[in-house]
């Protein structure tokens, strides 16, 4: 990928500082409700302790504190979970930055030290420099494996590495691998599907991915759009009226670029959005009163039947309210049938990683990306400030 990674850096008996997502999931009580991205870094962790590291400390942000000490967003539970999952303790520090912090990290006698939540000051996501500095002095290198954050310029992703040689870790490289090599060289055919409830969500990745890819496939709310530009009744589904005439150059542009676009030709429609609202699948033109939950059993075929001969599938945005268990028959039913594709199958984080979660399907994806804004700009062809900061392979 032309960065550096924790393979080019050498080690032994230096101090690591480390940019990990360890923005997880946590109930009332504080307890962590999925670990996945904890798990995640691992790999990473675990290869700097294995080749010689003094030290290790992690910092990582959780929730939106806003700049305040806010108890229920502390990493403390991370820490406990950490050292559960390492096999061994976990120095947690109550700050992140200043004289104690540096005189706690010195005198720890754990390999591996977590700082307090980078957010609760004000300064990390203004990518202050002097907060960026006080950071790099606890360490000797800076490595990145937060692709959930890569998209963001700051201090922890893209100030630090003024001061510090840095390097991506195991994580970040292989979502710049897939993602990367997905848009710039993609085994083809390559087909991309896009849901979510809106187009402008979408359309720089539209506008990015159209030239490069053969086909794209549109379900969710963001269909209705691109249904009503052609012409056809939505009833009362989702609706940007004010894209529908970009909705119609896309269209345009498509055809004038031979690729094709993949839309919704039956429905599930209910009249209010609701688990016990009595369903009932109609074709493209959805009646008066009605809205669209989901993509239906026709269009679950013509979809699959495209998708049978991909060799690369990106796919951005669920096809109807899968969080509904009566309207997710759709998403279901085609993550089931590319789950079994010999094809490399790339999930973009966010909503569409929890369907896929949800329908017990992780394993069965090629990669499942861990940020949902990261992958979706980095998607838009956009520079991710977290990865253009790290060094250059020499």
């Amino acid at each position: 990928m032309g960065k550096m990674t924790v393979k080019d850096i050498d080690f032994k008996g230096r101090n690591v500082l480390m940019r990990a997502d360890f923005n997880v999931p946590q109930d009332a009580s504080l307890n962590i409700t999925d670990d996945t991205r904890i798990r995640a870094t691992l790999p990473t962790i675990e290869y700097i302790l294995n080749n010689g590291a003094a030290r290790l400390v992690l910092m990582s942000h959780l929730g939106r504190p806003d700049g305040k000490a806010v108890a229920k967003y502390s990493l403390a539970p991370v820490a406990k979970r950490l050292a559960e999952l390492l096999g061994q303790p976990v120095k947690f520090v109550s700050d992140c930055v200043g004289e104690t912090v540096k005189a706690e990290v010195s005198a720890a006698k754990e390999k591996v030290v977590l700082l307090e939540n980078l957010r609760f000051h004000s300064e990390e996501e203004a990518n202050d420099s002097e907060f960026s500095g006080q950071l790099a002095d606890l360490g000797d290198i800076f490595i990145n494996d937060a692709f959930g954050t890569a998209h963001r310029a700051h201090a922890s992703t893209e100030g630090v590495t003024h001061y510090l040689k840095s390097a991506a870790g195991f994580l970040l490289g292989k979502e710049i691998e897939y993602l990367g090599s997905a848009v710039a060289d993609p085994r083809r055919p390559f087909i991309v599907i896009l849901g979510g409830a809106k187009v402008s969500d979408k359309i720089a990745v539209i506008e990015n991915l159209l030239p490069k890819c053969d086909s794209i496939i549109i379900g969710g709310g963001m269909a209705y759009t691109f249904l009503k530009a052609q012409g056809k009744n939505i009833g009362k589904s989702k609706l940007e009226q004010d894209k529908l005439g970009l909705a119609k150059e896309i269209l345009l542009k498509a055809a004038e670029l031979k690729k094709e676009i993949l839309l919704p030709v039956d429905n599930l429609i209910v009249e209010s959005i609701d688990v016990s609202a009595k369903s009932e699948i109609c074709g493209e033109d959805i009646p008066e009163g009605k809205i669209a939950v989901d993509i239906g059993p026709q269009t679950v075929k013509l979809f699959n039947a495209k998708l049978a001969g991909a060799k690369t599938i990106v796919w951005n945005g669920p096809l109807g309210i899968f969080e509904m268990e009566p309207f997710s028959k759709g998403t279901k039913a085609v993550a089931e049938f590319i789950a079994g594709l010999d094809a490399v199958t790339i999930i973009g984080g966010g909503d569409t990683a929890a369907a896929v979660a949800k329908f017990g399907l992780e394993r069965r994806m090629t990669h499942i990306s861990t940020g949902g804004g990261a992958s979706l700009e980095f998607l838009e062809g956009k520079e991710l400030p977290g990865v253009a900061a790290l060094a250059e392979v020499k």
